[in-house]
């Protein structure tokens, strides 16, 4: 059970952060024929697969080395903020006038717009290489094939952009102190600060995003 749960929890972050990828999809396939704007679509997802399963396995091991889990900890949280309260998007992707150049728009902005969904997974899974290729594997399709669907899900219950942000906060705090320097210089090995340091950075997270709704202009949170 508590394997199934990191899978679901792994599937939404990805699902979630990846939005705008399929935004970005749409665009760099719009202008080519049906048929090979179908080949472009899955053959860019696919190779946007595999480089990010090659990027998180090299996250994973990153995120071993002292310093970086807590650095990366800070990065995440700050990810978990702008999926909420960020209202640009990443529609500044040129239409692509051919198969191959699509396929290769759709690979290369993936992968520029991939630090997020990457840094977010690796520290989630904890070095479960399994859960990390089954997480990544079924969510891309999803998102590929029902990309329209996963946007009007997301614009019409804002709450799973909230959950799947409070999910990368909780994380964020789990990644600070598990790094082996922050709990030998700062935490001294104290057990609730172990818990309470990941709750506080989750209400960090749903408080700023609440703020940025409830203040001038705010609207639902964009992913």
């Amino acid at each position: 059970m508590e394997w199934f749960l990191l899978f679901l929890q792994i599937m939404l972050i990805n699902i979630v952060l990846s939005g705008d990828n399929a935004v970005v999809i749409a665009l760099a396939s719009k202008n080519l024929p049906i048929n090979q704007r179908k080949q472009a679509i899955w053959w860019g997802a696919f190779g946007a697969i595999a480089l990010r399963l090659i990027l998180t396995v090299v996250a994973v091991t990153l995120l071993k080395v002292p310093y970086i889990q807590a650095i990366g900890s800070l990065l995440l949280l700050y990810i978990a903020i702008k999926l909420l309260i960020d209202d640009d998007g990443h529609a500044n992707v040129k239409e692509a006038s051919s198969l191959g150049k699509a396929i290769w728009t759709i690979i290369i902005a993936d992968f520029v717009m991939s630090l997020d969904n990457v840094l977010a997974i690796a520290a989630k899974a904890e070095g479960d290489i399994t859960v990390i290729i089954l997480g990544i594997a079924l969510s891309v399709p999803i998102i590929v094939w029902g990309s329209t669907l996963v946007m009007k899900m997301l614009h019409k219950f804002p709450i799973l952009v909230y959950l799947g942000a409070g999910i990368l906060g909780y994380t964020a705090g789990e990644m600070f102190v598990s790094d082996a320097k922050m709990d030998e210089f700062l935490l001294h090995g104290n057990h609730t600060t172990h818990w309470l340091i990941p709750v506080l950075t989750t209400l960090v997270v749903i408080g700023t995003g609440v703020i940025k709704k409830m203040g001038p202009g705010g609207g639902r949170p964009a992913h």
